[in-house]
């Protein structure tokens, strides 16, 4: 997409520029190479400004959650990039580095043991931010700790870290790899009591560990889950399926190499859902992101192949469309009672909700 944007905007300069000019003029090609870095320079421009944002947001989880959570954020590692782009270059082939959030309850106590939450952000390039601040307050105080990974291709490290996204790939892997550290790491988390929960692309990595590691999660949540990349790349815009054939990631479309979508994309992987791992799926009917048929595509491919241990409901048309159950309406809250009792039923935290008054008080002490 960045791509298209950049070459545009140089078309639009040189016609305004130049209006009777032609590039096999000389001079033009000299004219169109400075254009072309100051584009490229607007790029990293655009992310430097989100390492400065992703630094703001930092400081505004303290003053968000911090009266009920100890906060920290911790470097970890991740596989290898899968196309190294010098595989001969000094470093290469190193685990990838990134960072994670972790939130720990002010209650918490040594010597005891809390269930652990790993909640991925959503996005195709996104980030753990304070858009969850309310659906982060009511898992804390219920006693849950949690992880979010920065995974690789989020916003906020820089230029490099943006281009090693793997959609629906080894950011899996580095998901996973933030529970293992928590475990590893913290000994009031208990390895027996660990969920996953994520909404949109957060969603689809939840599905893909349980399907991948179905042995470390004891109970998971999808809430409108991207599910279905190739039925994506049908409905989506140019702009958008840009993202996925860009040179740094899949490097294909789905029309070049449709197996690799299906690789990435539960609802062609439900065969791999074990039944071992209760699942809860979201999704609203007025989804203006992630169109309920992908979904709806998801729920039919686990029936189809005989899977139990799932629940789903499609709502109907509740405002905030993709974002319906993380709105602070009313609606939305009596939703999230839903999934917490879901996570609440394995992972038994400390103060479980018992009705949506607790719920309420969980924001800022009022009702």
């Amino acid at each position: 997409m960045k791509n298209t944007v950049k070459l545009l905007t140089t078309l639009f300069l040189l016609s305004f520029l130049f209006p009777a000019a032609s590039l096999s003029q000389p001079g033009m090609t000299d004219i169109y190479e400075k254009i072309e870095q100051v584009s490229d320079n607007f790029e990293y421009l655009g992310h430097r400004l989100d390492v400065l944002e992703k630094k703001i947001d930092d400081i505004y989880w303290y003053n968000k959650v911090g009266d009920i959570a100890h906060i920290d954020k911790v470097r970890m590692t991740g596989p290898p990039l899968r196309n190294e782009p010098n595989p001969t270059a000094q470093g290469a082939g190193n685990p990838v580095k990134f960072y994670s959030y972790v939130f720990i309850p002010r209650t918490a106590q040594n010597g005891k043991k809390y269930p652990l939450l790993v909640f991925p952000h959503g996005g195709v390039h996104s980030d753990f931010n304070t858009y969850y601040t309310h659906i982060l307050r009511e898992l804390l105080s219920q006693g849950y700790i949690i992880v979010a990974a920065e995974y690789r291709g989020s916003t906020g490290y820089g230029y490099s870290h943006y281009r090693k996204i793997d959609y629906g790939g080894l950011e899996v892997e580095d998901v996973d790899a933030s529970r293992q550290y928590m475990l590893d790491n913290y000994s009031i988390v208990d390895k027996n009591r660990v969920g996953i929960l994520g909404w949109s692309h957060g969603g689809l990595i939840t599905l893909h560990n349980i399907f991948d590691y179905p042995e470390n999660y004891d109970v998971a949540f999808a809430g409108v889950p991207v599910s279905d990349l190739i039925a994506r790349m049908g409905y989506k815009t140019q702009g958008y399926r840009d993202l996925y054939s860009a040179d740094y990631h899949i490097g294909k479309t789905a029309y070049a190499d449709v197996e690799e979508y299906r690789r990435r994309s539960p609802a062609w992987q439900a065969y791999k859902f074990d039944d071992s791992t209760p699942l809860l799926i979201h999704t609203n009917t007025n989804d203006a992101d992630v169109n309920v048929l992908e979904v709806e595509h998801l729920i039919k491919s686990l029936k189809a192949e005989g899977k139990k241990n799932f629940k789903y409901e499609i709502f109907k048309d509740i405002p905030g469309g993709h974002s319906f159950d993380r709105m602070d309406h009313m609606t939305a809250k009596k939703i999230r009672m839903k999934i917490y009792e879901h996570l609440n039923n394995v992972l038994k935290p400390e103060n479980p909700f018992k009705n949506l008054k607790e719920l309420q008080r969980a924001g800022y002490g009022y009702e």
